[in-house]
């Protein structure tokens, strides 16, 4: 058996989504590095953010309660690392990364026309935690680059190149398939079939 070295508590829950957030107050737009994200819940559709009330985007979300999650792919890790050490407070990130925005069907803030997933979000709920405000929301819109869909309906994330971020670190997804939802329980005649 290995063992085991107990550490005080910490946020070792790793890899993570590292996204790009982007939000608007109706005279500014500005972009985000998070990688406080997650999906919270199935139906409806929801998900979480969680901001530093001292960013520059904080009191953007919290007035326009909307914001976009973009998904980052591998090209755009310099973009997401920037974004995450510079405030919008002092410059266009978009202009100085050279992302493009493109407007969203339900929100008001802009999309990244670079990122390969868009999820539109609309603010239900503000946690305040601790050093991070939650802002849980639901999602109302998805856009996914027309090259990531498969003739089944499927978004095929692995060949979207999607960054991780690992305590301080960016990873790369090439990903190897272990397996997917259900095949350890699946019938020996559905195996055969989905050649498993």
């Amino acid at each position: 058996m290995k063992k085991k070295i107990s550490l005080k508590p910490g946020d070792m829950l790793a890899p993570l989504p590292c996204v790009l957030v982007t939000c608007s107050d109706g005279k500014e737009d500005n972009v985000l590095t998070i990688a406080w994200t997650g999906i919270i819940n199935s139906e409806p559709p929801m998900t979480y953010i969680s901001v530093r009330p001292t960013r520059h985007s904080y009191a953007m979300i919290k007035k326009s309660r909307e914001f976009v999650i973009n998904l980052a792919s591998e090209e755009l890790v310099k973009a997401l690392d920037y974004c995450g050490c510079r405030t919008g407070a002092k410059e266009n990130k978009f202009e100085s990364m050279g992302l493009t925005k493109i407007a969203a069907d339900k929100v008001s803030c802009p999309m990244i026309a670079e990122s390969p997933i868009n999820l539109e979000c609309k603010v239900t709920t503000v946690k305040k935690l601790g050093s991070h405000d939650m802002f849980m929301a639901e999602i109302v819109a998805v856009h996914v680059d027309q090259s990531l869909m498969q003739k089944s309906g499927r978004v095929a994330f692995e060949k979207a190149n999607l960054v991780s971020y690992i305590h301080g670190e960016y990873f790369g997804s090439k990903p190897k398939r272990l397996g997917f939802f259900g095949f350890s329980v699946m019938k020996p005649k559905t195996a055969k079939r989905r050649k498993v």
